[in-house]
Parts: structure tokens; C-alpha cells; sequence
């Protein structure tokens, strides 16, 4: 079928589809009784109708195989350096060839430092011991959080402030946060009624206190960014921040002025000791796990402290096939760090903590670097994450070819795609369904869900068909793991309902709400990702081109990631708390040609879809509302009656530039030795991987450090110009002369 017939179809479709009403409580979708699907839906029926644009023809699968989407069904087409040679090489081979370590604000990169039992004492004072480190600068640091549960204003906060602010300013912010927690006093006072001794005593004329601090003006995007980061780590969320509106004031004084004002949540009082006891309520540890994506974990480790997984926070999401290394938060009720030490760690009488630090630690979960904190760790409190990856039966023309993909990495960057791990693996993409759950068609929602997918897991399998062709709820609960959170929420809806399935948008309500919002963002990325496609198409990836977009204050910019309160992993319940600071969408401007000069492509940005952003300008703009349209959607609207689908949109530049790019070239023999070796390993006294010189086959060990939001596959794919979807990377891997090799070992070794 041609491009143009596509066309036809689809907006036939969507003519249709668009005016379908939404649905209430009370206003049910007539259906029939039960939502059933044979077998598996082809893609036809699967893919949003705007897939027509893509100029790519529609996926297909034989009889009882998988669908395999490419990178280019979910708009990812472009390159930055289209010229450089092709590499091709594996990525992901094994779980040590790719290592992530998260970068906290202050630019620190998280490693596992000290797994053995935490230093700790009955005293207040080793209590806020920190994390042991060989750094005197980031010993700094972190003694900072632990001074703010002893004294108000620790000397630290004039140290770190006085590098940004004025003496003056320094003073001023000084003074007007020890009178908010003497005025926050006296509230607490005279709403209870009584003197600090207990007596009984009239507080008058107390108000709250509404003032702000407003800085001088600060010419820097560098040094305003900067500023609000120590703001945030300073005060805990007890101090906001923010720029002032004021376009007159930017323009005479040369230079914006930040506004510092008491958060409206926030708890003043904590600022004056410990809240319980000599012991700050939150555990922080570190946390290496292998081969299990983030809520997994933290409900593993939920399970052994029997704690609610609320309780654990972390500052993001991080890769599931891999090595990865970050800070958790604990909500610690009555626990100390030695108990929680000790509970993760199964320290019994019959495993003492010789044993346990002799071998790694159980189901892939090793923590580390205990210590009190007085707040928890909340979504976007990082810079970002430090990679080493290891590509592996690497072919190219030379290695000056490996070296000119590298520089180019290093010089221009890649495209910001959202990576394939966005829209999931499986047969039904995650962004078919979101859309279907902003057209308010909740049947077509829970058909999608719960859909028959080859290649899943048998017992999966099982339970699909359980219930959609022998219409056994019990046994397809039976059979449906917990780890497979959408699904049995539907089904447990259904069971609770009798079977009956009329009210689809109630059973959709049971997911937990992040998972949903998961669903309706990675629409949104396969729009973004397609629109930026038709932006480099056209115009190139050197410079900005009139109509494209820039933030007017990069200070302002939020992730838009953690103000959704979206991660990339999938979690089975909420978890993380809401940032105390509102989500305000940044202001934006539509380059003209006078502007050109004054920006440059890393400047450029591209909106997601939502009611409240400004689309680019001309034909690129057009075409992105054509896209909308022909998904069915109002690219004006996208209020709905269900909040929880209503999307204000937000925006993502379209180019990252890496920092801190390395790479270098070895050679191995045998696929199943490790290049890389993981912190608890070393710390272990595991051997160091050997590279073999004379080995048989070449990897490349790349290491660079993203930013918050940004793929390192899609980095990936811009130095091997190869596809980096799942199916796409087994078939290389099965295919390749290493794994060959070790067939062969292994024949050998039969014989």
C-alpha cells in the first residue's frame, strides 16, 4: 500500500475516531461484556495512523513471531556525522559492558566506596558520619548536610554562597532564613498556645512571613544555574528560587536577578536540630545493582527491610542490562544504618559479615557508603550519568575510522532521540497505547495491554490466554507474575467487577498512575523524535535556521522528566514524592534571522506535544500539527476530563554534546571474559579484567558523562550508525565470529 493511500486511510480513521466522547464514572462505554483479542493485533491496527508519514512501510511478523520494530517506527531516522564510516559492533554483550554511575549536583560521580559494616556509635556526632572518602573537597560537601542537623546556618553555607553572592547578599539571605525559623517558632507557639516551658501565654501580631531575597543581577545562564543548584542543596527544599519576571530589570542592569523565598511546604522548624532524636530521619547509601531495573530493586530491598517501597527514593531511574551505581534515600522509621546493613547484607549467626563481604551480594544488589541524612533524595537531584561501555566484535575500515567517529562524538554530539528502551520491547509498543489513552479509548487501551505478545516469557503467555480464550480470570492471575504490573491490575479490576469489563477507564485507574503517564510520554517522544527527524532532513544539523525555537533563560529550565514525575523505568507503584517546586513550562522564542548569530545548534529546542508550548515556526511547525491531527488529537487541546491525561507539554534540545569523551581500542579472544570490572568486584579483590593483545577480535571501550534525560544508546548509535533496537542487537550478537568462536570451544571441548 503507498505512502498516499496510507494517508487516505488514516484520516478516514481519524475523521471518526477524533469525536469519540470521553468517558465518566458514570458514563460507561457500551461493549460487550468482555474485551478479547484471538490472538496478536497486527501493526496495522497497533501503530498510531501518523506512522504513515514516517515514509516507511508498516512492520510484519510470520504466524506466532513477534512484531520487530525498528528505530525508524518510532521516528528515529537522522545522523549528526553522516559521513563517517559505519562501525559495526555489539552492544551490551554482558552486564560489565555497560557500567553507569550517577553524577549527584555537585558533579561528584557515585562510586561503591566502603561495603563493609558502617561507622556508627550511640552519639549524635558519628551518627552524621559521612561518606568515607579520600576527597577533602567532597568530604566538604557532604559534612555540609550533616551540620544542617546541628546549627541553623553552618559556616559551609557562607563558604558555598559567598563564591555566587555578594558579602552583602550573603548576609542578607543569612538574616532572612534565621528570622523565618524564629518566626516559624513563634507561629508554633502561638497556635499551640503555650510558652516554649509549657505555659500558657498570648502571641500577638505574628504573621506569616511572605518576603523574599532578590539577588543582584547575574549576566551568567552558568552562574544562575549554579545558584539555584546550591540553593536546592543547601536548604533541602526549604528555600525556593527562581527568576524574576521582570524583562525591564534584565535589560537595564545587564544581567537577570534571582528571587529566594521560603518554599511554600516547607517544614521551617526542621532547620533547628535533629526531628527525632539524635538520629536525622533518612539512611542515604549506594546502591550497585546487576541486571535489575531500578523499582525492582527498591522493591527487593523494600521486602527485606519491610518497608513500604514509598519509603526508598532515588534521584533517577538508570538502565536495567547493565551495571549501575547510585545514591539511595531511606525512610528509616526505627532502623539504624547497622540494621539496615546488616538486613540487606543477610548477616545472621549463620553468615557473619567476614562471608558476606568475601562475595558479592545476593540477586545483584550490593549498598554501600551508609549515612544519616535529614531529607530524602528526590526524582532530578543529579547532573546526569557517567558511562564506560564496551562494544565488542567491532568491524571497521581502520582505526582511524574508529578514531574520526570518536572525534566526531567528542566535537558535534548526537541527536537527542529518546531511546528505543522508551517505547518498550515487546509486540505492542508502549506509545500505541498512549495514545489510545489520549483519545479517551479505553477499550482499544486494555485490548492493547493485554494483548497476546510473542516471544514473552511462557508464563506470561499462559496468562494472557487463560483469560482471553478460556475466560479464567482466577487462573490467568494465577499464572500472571506480580512483576507484570498493568496486566494484573486489569485482571484483578475485572475479578473485583464479576468478569464484567464494561467499565475499561475504571480498570485502567487501578495501574498505577506512573505507569499510565509512562504510557501517554512515550507518545509524546515518538512525536518529538519524528518531528526533530524532518528538522535535520531539512535543514542540516550545522546552525540554527529561522523559526526554530531557544529558551530565553536556560536558569530557568527544569527537567521536564522530573517535574512529570516520569522516569524511564516502569514502576509498579508510586514512589517518589512530588518536587516541591511547581513545574513552570520556560519561556521560549522563535529565532529570526537576526537572531542566528547569537545562538548556535546546541541552543536549539523542540517541544513535546501539550496545550501549553509554542510549536516552531513555518513549514516545520505546520508539519508538526499535521502529525497531531492525523493521530486524531487537537494540537491546541490537550486538556482532558481524566487529569491525569492532560499534558501541558514541555521542551527538549535537540542536540547533547557529551562531556569528559574517552575511548580506547583492545582486542580479546574469549566473549565470556569481562573488559570492564564493576566497584563491588574491585573492592572484593577480584581480579582485573586483561585485554589480550594478540586476541582474536577488537572491542572499543568508549567512556563519556550525559546529562540527565539524554540515551547513552543513542550515542551509541550515532559513533556505530547501527540500528539499537533489542530484536536488531540479538540478531548481531547470535551472529557474531566471537560467539561463533565459543561454539566452536565449546564443540571442541565435547569431543
Amino acid at each position: 500500500m503507498s505512502v498516499s493511500k496510507f494517508k487516505d486511510k488514516y484520516r478516514r480513521m481519524s475523521s471518526i475516531l477524533i469525536h469519540e466522547r470521553e468517558q465518566t464514572d458514570d458514563d460507561l462505554e457500551p461493549n460487550s461484556k468482555r474485551v478479547k483479542l484471538d490472538g496478536q493485533p497486527e501493526a496495522e491496527s497497533i501503530l498510531p495512523p501518523s506512522h504513515a508519514l514516517l515514509g516507511i512501510p508498516l512492520p510484519t511478523a510470520a504466524p506466532g513471531q513477534p512484531i520487530n520494530f525498528t528505530e525508524g517506527d518510532v521516528g528515529i531516522f537522522e545522523y549528526v556525522s553522516k559521513g563517517t564510516p559505519k562501525v559495526e559492533a555489539i552492544i551490551k554483550q554482558r552486564f560489565t559492558d555497560f557500567l553507569v554511575y550517577e553524577v549527584d549536583l555537585d558533579g561528584n560521580v557515585v562510586h561503591l566506596k566502603d561495603i563493609g559494616k558502617p561507622k556508627s556509635s550511640e552519639n549524635s556526632t558519628e551518627a552524621n558520619t559521612s561518606i568515607p572518602t579520600d576527597d577533602p573537597t567532597e568530604a566538604e560537601k557532604l559534612d555540609e548536610s550533616n551540620l544542617d542537623a546541628q546549627e541553623p546556618w553552618p559556616e559551609q553555607f557562607t563558604t558555598s554562597l559567598s563564591t555566587i553572592l555578594s558579602p552583602e547578599k550573603t548576609s542578607e539571605l543569612k538574616q532572612f532564613y534565621l528570622d523565618g525559623l524564629d518566626s516559624t517558632r513563634a507561629e508554633s507557639l502561638q497556635s499551640s498556645g503555650k510558652t516554649g516551658r509549657g505555659q500558657p501565654r498570648k502571641v500577638e501580631n505574628v504573621q506569616r512571613d511572605n518576603s523574599e531575597i532578590l539577588s543582584d543581577p547575574i549576566s551568567s545562564k552558568e552562574t544562575r544555574t549554579t545558584l539555584h543548584q546550591t540553593i536546592r542543596r543547601l536548604f533541602k527544599g526549604k528555600l525556593d528560587s527562581e527568576v524574576e519576571k521582570s524583562k525591564s530589570s534584565t535589560a537595564a542592569d545587564g544581567g537577570s536577578r534571582i528571587i529566594i523565598r521560603w518554599a511554600r511546604k516547607s517544614n521551617r522548624r526542621e532547620g533547628r536540630g535533629a526531628p527525632r532524636g539524635t538520629y536525622p530521619p533518612y539512611i542515604h547509601f549506594t546502591l550497585q545493582k546487576t541486571n535489575r531495573d531500578t523499582q525492582d530493586a527498591l522493591g527487593h530491598l523494600s521486602r527485606l527491610l519491610h518497608a513500604s517501597v514509598k519509603d526508598l527514593c532515588v534521584a533517577g531511574t538508570k538502565d536495567k542490562r547493565g551495571v549501575t551505581v547510585q545514591r539511595v534515600s531511606f525512610k528509616r522509621g526505627n532502623k539504624t544504618v547497622d540494621d539496615v546493613w546488616k538486613i540487606v547484607n543477610g548477616i545472621h549467626p549463620r553468615k557473619p559479615a567476614e562471608v558476606a563481604l568475601k562475595q558479592r551480594g545476593e540477586r545483584g544488589i550490593r549498598i554501600a557508603d551508609l549515612n544519616y541524612r535529614k531529607a530524602s533524595l528526590e526524582l532530578g537531584m543529579l547532573k546526569g550519568n557517567s558511562f564506560v561501555i564496551t562494544l565488542r566484535n567491532v568491524k571497521t575500515q581502520s582505526v582511524e575510522a574508529l578514531e574520526q567517529a570518536m572525534s566526531s562524538m567528542r566535537t558535534k554530539g548526537f541527536i537527542n532521540y529518546y531511546g528505543m528502551q522508551r517505547f518498550g520491547t515487546a509486540s505492542v509498543p508502549t506509545h500505541a497505547i498512549g495514545l489510545a489513552l489520549l483519545k479517551s479509548e479505553w477499550h482499544k487501551a486494555v485490548s492493547l495491554i493485554l494483548s497476546v505478545r510473542p516471544g514473552e516469557h511462557p508464563e506470561i503467555t499462559a496468562a494472557r490466554e487463560a483469560w482471553l480464550k478460556d475466560s479464567d480470570l482466577d487462573r490467568a492471575l494465577e499464572l500472571m507474575p506480580r512483576r507484570v504490573v498493568a496486566e494484573r491490575c486489569l485482571l484483578e479490576s475485572f475479578k473485583k467487577q464479576k468478569g464484567d469489563t464494561r467499565n475499561a477507564m475504571g480498570a485502567l485507574s487501578t495501574i498505577p498512575k506512573n505507569l499510565r503517564l509512562m504510557y501517554v510520554h512515550a507518545y509524546q517522544s515518538y512525536v518529538w523524535n519524528a518531528i526533530v527527524s524532518q528538522r535535520i532532513r531539512t535543514y542540516g544539523t550545522d546552525k540554527p535556521v529561522v523559526g526554530d525555537l531557544v529558551f530565553q533563560d536556560e536558569s530557568e529550565i527544569q527537567d521536564p522528566e522530573t517535574a512529570n514525575g516520569l522516569d524511564e523505568e516502569v514502576e509498579s507503584e508510586p514512589r517518589q514524592k512530588k518536587s516541591r517546586k511547581a513545574w513552570n513550562l520556560p519561556r521560549v522564542k522563535t529565532l529570526t534571522e537576526d537572531d542566528l548569530e547569537r545562538y548556535s545548534i546546541f541552543d536549539v529546542i523542540m517541544p513535546l506535544p501539550g496545550t501549553d508550548v509554542a510549536y516552531p515556526g513555518g513549514e516545520l511547525g505546520e508539519k508538526y500539527c499535521e502529525f497531531l491531527r492525523m493521530d486524531g488529537l487537537d494540537p491546541d487541546n490537550f486538556i482532558r476530563k481524566q487529569k491525569d491525561y492532560t499534558l501541558h507539554g514541555s521542551y527538549r534540545k535537540i542536540f547533547h554534546l557529551p562531556r569528559e569523551v574517552s575511548w580506547s581500542v583492545m582486542r580479546y579472544t574469549d566473549p565470556d571474559v569481562a573488559l570492564a570490572q564493576a566497584d563491588e568486584d574491585k573492592l572484593l579483590g577480584f581480579d582485573a579484567p586483561i585485554t589480550d593483545e594478540d586476541g582474536m577480535f577488537m572491542a572499543l571501550q568508549v567512556q563519556l558523562t550525559l546529562g540527565t534525560a539524554s540515551y547513552a544508546t543513542m550515542a551509541l548509535r550515532e559513533i556505530t550508525k547501527t540500528d539499537t533496537s533489542s530484536h536488531h542487537q540479538t540478531t548481531l550478537t547470535h551472529a557474531s565470529e566471537d560467539q561463533k568462536y565459543r561454539s566452536l570451544e565449546k564443540d571442541g571441548e565435547a569431543q
